[in-house]
């Protein structure tokens, strides 16, 4: 389970941070985590390159690149204890996010869930019915709380922690699930910074806030994993394991890189490593967790080696009918 943990955690650069985009190039910065990113189906490049559903749009609207998508959930990497406060790539990432997701209200800065978001009301302040404009969430000034936290800006967190409480809906200090983040309109009682016609109270809200009360009162995020601190922050430990399955066909694995086969079933691997010059049959092993797996001795290979392999399902009693080739890539 170490290995996998460890393949996952390796491998969130390659599957969502995007680079040298017309995005990145617009906020000067290299690159940045997107909000999310497609099924890797195909074994692609990069699957930020692909195309991502977005909900409350119009038809027509409703789909986009993953790269344009930016979010603040990026900064629960660090929250989780995967990345380091101070990771150039969560730095770039934070300044896409200012850049694209903050909104300066009465009571100080709050972020949208992300850009090109349609769950709000509309433009004129009439009421969401499918359609229409995503407005700030207080809680997501929580996250941005911790952030700080973890970075050891306990002055930041503090104030953001205000930003919450002055966001609450009048006497009763429940917690919005949005704000109204436009020019006041009276007659339908949206006013600048205090609660729009979202839920309230939004439990997940009241839940963050509590949180972050005791990680500034702990001065840290008492919820943050001590594990993944310890294992990929002080250790830096790097996996040794890259997997291979049949709806994430990957085309290259890094060098000194074990490529492991996970299958749903039994089956025999027919696999070598010179170009069928000489083949073995390998047997998938039972992990009893209904997955059956097989490592390839691919770690030994050099820069441009290649493994190829086919496989026959041993129920089903029937070859795959194809070949595939994993090559190993330059940088390690």
């Amino acid at each position: 389970m170490r290995d996998t943990a460890d393949a996952w955690n390796d491998n969130i650069e390659r599957w969502t941070y995007a680079s040298g985009t017309d995005l990145a190039q617009q906020l000067g910065i290299s690159g940045y985590y997107v909000r999310i990113a497609p099924p890797d189906a195909d074994g692609s490049a990069s699957p930020t390159q692909g195309f991502v559903p977005i909900k409350n749009r119009p038809p027509g609207q409703d789909g986009d690149r993953a790269y344009h998508i930016i979010s603040p959930d990026a900064l629960a990497l660090v929250r989780f204890g995967l990345r380091a406060p101070d990771d150039p790539r969560i730095l770039n990432t934070l300044r896409a996010i200012d850049a694209l997701l903050c909104v300066e209200l009465p009571q100080g800065p709050c972020w949208y869930r992300y850009n090109g978001d349609g769950y709000g009301e509309h433009k004129d302040g009439s009421a969401f019915d499918g359609t229409g404009i995503g407005r700030a969430w207080p809680l997501l000034a929580g996250e941005r709380a911790h952030y700080a936290l973890a970075g050891g800006h306990r002055d930041e967190a503090e104030a953001l922690l205000t930003v919450i409480e002055n966001s609450t809906a009048g006497q009763s200090r429940l917690l919005p699930e949005q704000v109204w983040d436009a020019a006041d309109i009276p007659a339908l009682e949206l006013y600048r910074g205090k609660p729009s016609g979202s839920a309230c109270p939004l439990v997940w809200a009241h839940s963050e806030y509590v949180k972050l009360r005791r990680s500034i009162r702990d001065g840290k995020v008492f919820d943050q994993p001590p594990q993944t601190v310890q294992r990929y922050l002080v250790e830096k430990h790097k996996r040794q394991i890259f997997g291979w399955r049949v709806n994430n066909k990957t085309r290259s694995i890094p060098r000194n890189r074990t490529l492991r086969i996970v299958l749903l079933t039994p089956a025999r691997v027919h696999w070598s490593v010179d170009g069928w010059k000489t083949a073995h049959d390998s047997n998938t092993r039972d992990t009893g967790l209904g997955i059956h797996t097989l490592d390839l001795p691919t770690a030994s290979l050099p820069a441009g080696g290649q493994v190829v392999f086919t496989i026959y399902w041993v129920e089903e009693k029937r070859w795959e009918g194809a070949d595939y080739v994993v090559a190993v890539e330059a940088q390690s």
